[in-house]
C-alpha cells in the first residue's frame, strides 16, 4: 500500500467521498485487506458512493475464496473418511494465514450490506408511494368534507395516523449501522407498514424471534388491518403459531456467510468487533407460540389498547381478526367487545357520558345497569329504534351465556325490558308502547304479549305522579290491545274490580311505604286474565278521561288519585270543591259564562257512569251536590252577577230549591266575612260577602245576615279596639257571644257616640236584637250611664226617661200576663229601675224634681227586697225639696201676702203623686198598702251603703253588659266634696247620701268600672 494513497483516503471525508475517488484511490491500495477494511470502516448517506464503496470491497476479496475453494464442506460420503475435516482443515489455514480469515469476515459485512442497501432503497420507494397515496386520501378528504359542509373549520379532521413526508424515520447510515430490530421497531412506531413488510420479506430469519417485539412497538391507535400481516395467526396443523413466510425461496449464502466459516474465524481467534450490538431490552421468542399464548398475547393487547386509548372498536377490529385466523377463546371476549363498542359508538350520547369505558368497567356492571347505559341518553323519536338494535341484541347475547353456562332463564329478556319501561319516563314508554302496537308484525314490535302490554301500561300509568302529560297517557292508552270479552264472565269484571279497589288501599301512602313504585303495581296485574285486563282497561279510559278534565280546570291530580277516591266521598266532595274554586283562574274573561257553563257540565258529567257502568271522578256525589258546590265555587271567588244569571235565567243550568240557594249563600257569605280583612262592606271580601246575599231573594234570615253586615261595617268606622289594642277584625265581631258588649265598645271609644241614640239604636237592631226590648233597654242604659260619666245630665235622663216609656208600654201590653212570667219583661225592669236610681241619686245633677222623678220610676219597678234602698235615697231629696221649698217660701213670704196659700207636695211636677206624676203615686201608694213595708231600717242605720251596695251587686249578676270609667270631671269632684263633707258633718242625716255613694260603685261596679 502506498503511503501516497493511504493519506488521499485519510484526508476525504465522507460528504467529499465519491465514486470515481473509491475507485481510483483504493484501487491503487495493493494491499487487499487494507482496503477492504477501508470499504467497511466508512458507511456514507449517499447511496451510489456507498454501493460503489461495498462493491469495490467485496470485489477485493475474491481472491479469497480462490484460496479457501477446498475447504468447502464436503458431503456425507467424503465426510466418512478418516482425516481433518475441511472445518478443522479451514481453521488451521486461518491461524496460519490471519489476514484471509479478516478478508473472510469483512466480505460478509460487505454482503450483509450491500443487502441492506438494496432493501433501504426498497424502504425509500414504498415511503415515497405510501406518501403519496396518503395525499391522494387527504386531498379526497378535503373534498368531501367541502362537499358536506362548505362552512367547516380548516384542518377539523382528525385522523390517527402521522402525516407522511416520503422519508424514511432513519437514515441509510443508520439503517446500515443498526440492528435490524431498531430499524423494524422505528417502522412500527412511525407506521410505516408497507416499509416494514419489505424488512420482514427481506430479512425473514432475522426478524422473526423479535415479531412479537416488533408488534409492541406499533401504536395501540393503530388500525389492526393496517398490520394484519405481522398479526400472529395459528397452523392448524401444528396448532401453534404459523410461522412468517417471505414468499421467495432463501437466497443461497457466500461462503464468507456460511455459520461453519464464521465458527473457524472465532475458533482461530481471528474474529474482528464488526457487528451492530442488538437493542437493549429486546423480546426474543424463537419458538411459535402455543394456542394459549396466542390467546393470552390477544387478550393483552386488547385491554392494554383499551386501557391506553379507550378505542374499543380498535380492540374488536383486533380481536375479530385474531377470531379470523383461528386463535381460539376469543369469540366471547369478542361479544363483549361488540356490546362494548355498541354502548360507547352507537348508543346516544352528551358531554356528560363517561369516556374512560374499559372490559373491567363493563364486566362489573349488572345488566339493568347496561340496559340503562344503553338508552341514558335516547329520545322519544330514538328510544324504539335503540331498543331493537342495542338492547335486544344484548340481551339475546346474555340468554346465550346462560344457556352456555348451565342456566337457561327463558324469561330474563322480558324481566330486563319490563324493568326499564316501569322505570322509564313517560315520554320514553310511550314511544316503546308505540312500537308493540298489536297491530304491527310481530317480528317489527319490542313488546309481542299482549297481555304484558296491558299490565306494563297499567303499571305505569297509576304508578305515574305527572300531572301534566295526560297527552302522553292517552298515546300509551292508544296501543293497547282491544279484545274480544262479548262472553266475559261477571267473575272476570268482579276480579278486575276488586283488584282496584285493593289498589286503592295499596297505593294510599302509609309510614312504611310512603311512595308506590310501577313495579309494585305489577304484582296486582300480573295475576289477571286477559278479560279482566280488559276490564281494568275500560276503567283507566274513564279516569284518563277524568284527569284530563281536571287539568283543564286547574286541578289536576296524579292517576291513583282516582283509585284512592273511588270509594270515598269525602275526597270526591274536597276534590269538587276545590275545582269549583281553582277554576277561576282558567276562565276566559271575555267567555265567562260560557267557561262557568262548560265547567259546570264537566263537573256534572264527572258524576256519570260510562257506557261500560264505571262510575265518574265523581262517581259517589249527586247533581244537586255538585250544583251546590258549583255555585259555592262561583260565589266565594266573587263571580255574583255570573250565579245571578245561571240561577235567574229561564234556562240556567242550576237546578236548587231557593231554601238549597239561601243556604248556601248565606254559607258562602259567612265564610267570606271570616276571612275579610277589613271590616267595610265596600271592599274586599266583605262586599262579596254583602253582595252574596243579593243572590236569593230576601228572607228574614238574609235580611238579618245583611244588617249584621251592615253594624259590622258601623262597628268598624266607630275604630272600635281589641283587647291588644288592634283594630277590632270582623271574625271578632263574628265570634263575640255578647253582641250587647259590641255596642259597649262603641260607646266606651267614641266621646260622642252617646248623642246618637238613633244610631245606636239601629246598630243594636242590625247586630240581630230587632223587636227584642230588654237589648232596646240595655242599649239606652248603656247610653244614659255614658252620658252620666260625661256628666251629660240631660242626655242621661232623656235615655232614662224613654227605657220607662218602654217599660210602661210593654206593662200596659201584658196585662193578661203576671209579670213574674216573663224573663224578658223582668230583665227590662231591673235593667231600667236601677238605671233610673243610678241616675237620680247622683249628687252632680242639680234638677231635683227630675231627680225625684227617676227615684219614683225606680220604685215603682224595683223589686220589693229593694223599696227601703230606694226609699232612703228619695226621702233625702225629699229632706232636700222641703228646705229648698221652706227657703223659696221665706223668700216669698217677704215678697207677696200673707193669704197666698203654699203649695201642697204632691202637687209637684204636674199635679198630686207623691212622686210627681198622679198615677206614678197612686201605684206606689197602692204597693207600699199591700206591702205593709215598715219604716226601713237603714234610715237609722249607718250599713246603709253596704247594704246598698250588696244589693246592686246581687243585681249585676243578670246585667249584660258593660261600660268604661265614667270620667270625672271638675264639678263632679265638687259634688262629691261637698257630699263628703255632709257626711262628716251629720253621719246620720246624711244616710241617704253615703247609700247614694254605695248604689253608684255597685252600679259601676255591674257596668264594668274597675275599682
Amino acid at each position: 500500500m502506498t503511503t501516497t494513497a493511504s493519506s488521499r483516503w485519510k484526508a476525504l471525508t465522507d460528504e467529499e467521498l465519491t465514486t470515481d475517488a473509491v475507485y481510483d484511490i483504493l484501487g491503487a491500495v495493493p494491499d487487499d485487506v487494507w482496503a477492504t477494511a477501508a470499504c467497511v470502516d466508512r458507511i456514507l448517506e449517499d447511496r451510489n458512493t456507498q454501493h460503489a464503496l461495498l462493491v469495490h470491497g467485496i470485489s477485493r476479496t475474491d481472491s479469497v475464496l480462490e484460496r479457501c475453494k477446498g475447504f468447502l464442506p464436503r458431503d456425507e460420503e467424503e465426510s466418512s473418511e478418516e482425516g481433518p475435516s475441511n472445518q478443522e482443515l479451514l481453521v488451521q489455514h486461518f491461524h496460519h494465514i490471519p489476514s484471509d480469515a479478516q478478508l473472510c469476515q469483512l466480505r460478509a459485512v460487505l454482503l450483509e450490506r450491500l443487502g441492506r442497501l438494496n432493501t433501504y432503497v426498497e424502504l425509500e420507494k414504498a415511503a415515497v408511494s405510501a406518501a403519496a397515496e396518503e395525499e391522494e386520501e387527504e386531498v379526497d378528504e378535503e373534498l368531501d368534507e367541502w362537499e358536506d359542509d362548505p362552512w367547516a373549520e380548516e384542518g377539523s379532521v382528525q385522523t390517527s395516523k402521522p402525516k407522511r413526508t416520503g422519508k424514511l424515520p432513519f437514515t441509510l447510515a443508520e439503517f446500515l449501522s443498526s440492528a435490524l430490530l431498531a430499524s423494524a421497531r422505528a417502522l412500527a412506531s412511525g407506521q410505516y407498514f408497507d416499509a416494514l413488510g419489505i424488512l420482514v420479506r427481506r430479512h425473514n430469519s432475522d426478524l422473526w424471534p423479535f415479531r412479537l417485539d416488533i408488534l409492541s412497538f406499533i401504536p395501540e391507535h393503530a388500525q389492526p388491518l393496517a398490520y394484519r400481516r405481522f398479526l400472529p395467526s395459528l397452523d392448524s396443523n401444528t396448532n401453534s403459531e404459523l410461522r412468517w413466510s417471505s414468499g421467495q425461496p432463501a437466497p443461497d449464502l457466500d461462503f464468507s456467510q456460511l455459520p461453519s466459516t464464521q465458527a473457524a474465524i472465532q475458533e482461530a481467534g481471528a474474529s474482528l468487533e464488526l457487528t451492530s450490538p442488538i437493542p437493549e431490552q429486546a423480546l426474543a421468542q424463537q419458538e411459535p407460540l402455543s394456542f394459549s399464548e396466542l390467546t393470552e398475547w390477544y387478550t393483552t393487547r386488547v385491554n392494554t389498547i383499551i386501557q391506553t386509548t379507550g378505542m374499543v372498536d380498535v380492540a374488536l377490529t383486533l380481536v375479530q381478526h385474531g377470531a379470523s385466523q383461528g386463535i381460539p377463546s376469543l369469540d366471547e371476549l369478542g361479544e363483549e367487545l361488540s356490546l362494548l363498542s355498541r354502548l360507547v359508538y352507537d348508543a346516544p350520547q352528551d358531554p356528560s357520558s363517561p369516556s374512560d369505558w374499559n372490559l373491567d368497567l363493563w364486566r362489573a356492571m349488572e345488566p339493568e345497569a347496561v340496559v340503562r347505559g344503553y338508552l341514558a341518553h335516547s329520545t322519544p323519536e330514538s328510544i324504539a329504534g335503540d331498543m331493537t338494535h342495542l338492547v335486544v341484541p344484548y340481551l339475546f347475547v346474555l340468554e346465550a351465556r346462560e344457556e352456555r353456562a348451565g342456566n337457561p332463564d327463558s324469561g330474563l329478556q322480558e324481566r330486563l325490558l319490563h324493568n326499564y319501561i316501569l322505570s322509564a319516563p313517560l315520554e320514553l314508554a310511550a314511544s316503546i308502547f308505540e312500537a308493540s302496537k298489536p297491530t304491527l308484525p310481530t317480528a317489527q314490535r319490542i313488546l309481542r304479549n299482549d297481555v304484558h302490554v296491558a299490565q306494563l301500561a297499567l303499571a305505569c300509568l297509576y304508578g305515574s305522579d305527572a300531572l301534566d302529560q295526560w297527552p302522553t297517557m292517552s298515546r300509551i292508552f292508544e296501543c293497547m290491545p282491544a279484545w274480544e270479552t262479548s262472553g266475559q264472565d261477571e267473575t272476570d269484571e268482579e276480579a278486575a274490580d276488586t283488584t282496584l279497589a285493593s289498589l286503592g288501599t295499596f297505593v294510599t301512602p302509609t309510614t312504611n311505604r310512603p311512595k308506590c313504585t310501577p313495579t309494585d303495581l305489577l304484582l296486582f296485574f300480573q295475576p289477571l286474565s286477559f278479560q279482566s285486563l280488559s276490564r281494568a282497561l275500560d276503567i283507566l279510559d274513564v279516569h284518563l278521561e277524568s284527569g284530563e278534565i281536571f287539568a283543564r280546570w286547574s286541578v289536576p291530580a296524579p292517576l291513583r288519585w282516582f283509585l284512592q277516591s273511588s270509594d270515598d266521598l269525602k275526597e270526591q266532595t274536597a276534590w269538587a270543591t276545590r275545582m269549583a274554586r281553582r277554576a277561576g283562574g282558567t276562565v276566559d274573561p271575555l267567555n265567562a259564562l260560557e267557561d262557568w257553563e262548560w265547567l259546570l257540565d264537566d263537573m256534572l258529567k264527572l258524576t256519570e257512569k260510562s257506557e261500560s257502568g264505571i262510575k265518574g271522578a265523581f262517581g259517589l256525589m249527586s247533581r244537586e251536590e255538585i250544583m251546590t258546590i258549583f255555585l259555592s265555587g262561583l260565589l266565594s271567588t266573587g263571580k255574583i252577577d255570573i250565579a245571578k244569571t245561571l240561577l235567574r235565567h229561564p234556562h240556567g243550568k242550576i237546578d236548587l230549591s231557593p231554601q238549597a240557594v239561601e243556604d248556601i249563600c248565606l254559607k258562602c257569605s259567612n265564610e267570606l266575612y271570616v276571612n275579610a280583612s277589613s271590616g267595610n262592606y265596600k271592599v274586599g271580601e266583605m262586599k262579596l260577602a254583602y253582595e252574596c246575599l243579593d243572590v236569593p231573594p230576601p228572607t228574614p234570615r238574609i235580611v238579618s245576615e245583611k244588617e249584621f253586615i251592615e253594624a259590622t261595617s258601623r262597628i268598624c268606622s266607630f275604630h272600635v279596639t281589641s283587647r291588644g289594642g288592634n283594630p277590632i277584625s270582623p271574625i271578632e265581631i263574628r265570634l263575640t257571644k255578647d253582641r250587647l258588649s259590641l255596642i259597649s265598645s262603641v260607646l266606651s271609644s267614641n266621646n260622642d257616640a252617646y248623642k246618637h241614640t238613633e244610631v245606636m239604636l239601629d246598630l243594636c237592631y242590625k247586630l240581630g236584637f230587632r223587636n227584642d226590648v230588654t237589648a232596646e233597654v240595655k242599649v239606652l242604659a248603656m247610653m244614659a250611664d255614658t252620658a252620666l260619666q260625661a256628666e251629660d245630665f240631660t242626655r242621661a235622663y232623656d235615655h232614662s226617661q224613654r227605657m220607662v216609656e218602654i217599660i210602661h208600654k210593654l206593662k200596659a201590653d201584658a196585662v193578661s200576663t203576671p209579670l213574674a212570667s216573663d224573663t224578658k219583661l223582668q230583665e227590662a225592669i231591673e235593667v231600667c229601675w236601677i238605671a233610673c236610681f243610678q241616675l237620680g241619686r247622683q249628687p252632680e245633677y242639680d234638677d231635683l224634681g227630675k231627680k225625684m222623678a227617676l227615684l219614683g220610676y225606680s220604685l215603682e219597678l224595683c223589686p220589693a227586697d229593694k223599696m227601703h234602698d230606694v226609699l232612703t235615697a228619695w226621702r233625702r231629696l225629699h229632706k232636700e225639696d222641703i228646705e229648698e221649698r221652706e227657703e223659696r217660701l221665706t223668700n216669698r213670704d217677704s215678697a207677696i201676702p200673707q193669704s197666698a196659700a203654699r203649695p201642697s207636695i204632691l202637687d209637684r211636677n204636674g199635679g198630686g203623686g207623691l212622686f210627681g206624676p198622679r198615677n206614678v203615686a197612686s201605684s206606689l201608694r197602692a204597693r207600699l198598702q199591700d206591702l205593709h213595708m215598715p219604716s226601713p231600717p237603714l234610715l237609722s242605720t249607718p250599713d246603709a251603703a253596704a247594704l246598698a251596695s250588696r244589693t246592686f251587686k246581687s243585681v249585676a249578676s243578670n246585667f249584660p253588659f258593660s261600660i268604661g270609667h265614667r270620667s270625672q270631671g271638675a264639678n263632679s269632684d265638687v259634688g262629691h266634696g261637698a257630699a263628703s263633707e255632709s257626711s262628716r258633718a251629720d253621719s246620720r242625716d246624711d244616710v241617704s247620701v253615703q247609700a247614694s255613694r254605695a248604689l253608684s260603685k255597685g252600679i259601676g261596679w255591674l257596668i264594668g268600672v274597675d275599682e
